[in-house]
C-alpha cells in the first residue's frame, strides 16, 4: 500500500521557491501600501537576502498574486517619466493568510474559548456548503 504525504497546515502561497518573495511583497505592502511594482521592488531589495532580486521577478510575482486574489489594484499614480503606474494593495484574503500563517493551530484549539470555536465552525461550514453548491 502506498503512503500518501500528509497535508501540511501551511498555505501554498507560503510554500515553495516563491514563498520568500511572496512574504517580502506582503510585508512591504502591509507597511507601505499602496505602491507601484517598481516601488515594491525597491523595498524588497532592501530586505536581507533579497538584494539581487530582479524587477521582472517581482513584476511576475505581483501579477500572479493579483490573479490569485492576494493583491488588488487600488489606484494609479503618475510616474516621473509621465506614465500612469498601477498601485497595488493587499486584500482581506492576504491578511487572513498572513494571520493563519502565524497561528499555531494546536495552541489555538487548546486555548480558544467555546464561542470563538463556534463562530469559526459556523463560518467554515457555511463556506464549505457554498463551495459544494458552486460545483
Amino acid at each position: 500500500m502506498s503512503r500518501r504525504k500528509a497535508k501540511s497546515g501551511r498555505l501554498s502561497v507560503f510554500k515553495g521557491r516563491e514563498a520568500r518573495l511572496n512574504k517580502a511583497i506582503f510585508h512591504t505592502l502591509a507597511l507601505k501600501s499602496p505602491l507601484t511594482i517598481y516601488e515594491v521592488c525597491k523595498e524588497v531589495k532592501t530586505q536581507k537576502g533579497l538584494k539581487q532580486t530582479k524587477y521582472t521577478n517581482v513584476n511576475r510575482r505581483i501579477r500572479i498574486l493579483e490573479q490569485s486574489g492576494y493583491l488588488e489594484r487600488v489606484g494609479k499614480r503618475k510616474t516621473l517619466a509621465g506614465f500612469e503606474a498601477i498601485l497595488y494593495g493587499l486584500t482581506p484574503k492576504t491578511y487572513l493568510a498572513l494571520l493563519l500563517n502565524q497561528i499555531n493551530l494546536e495552541d489555538f484549539i487548546r486555548t480558544a474559548d467555546k464561542n470563538a470555536i463556534i463562530v469559526i465552525l459556523a463560518t467554515l461550514a457555511t463556506n464549505e456548503r457554498d463551495n459544494m453548491n458552486m460545483h
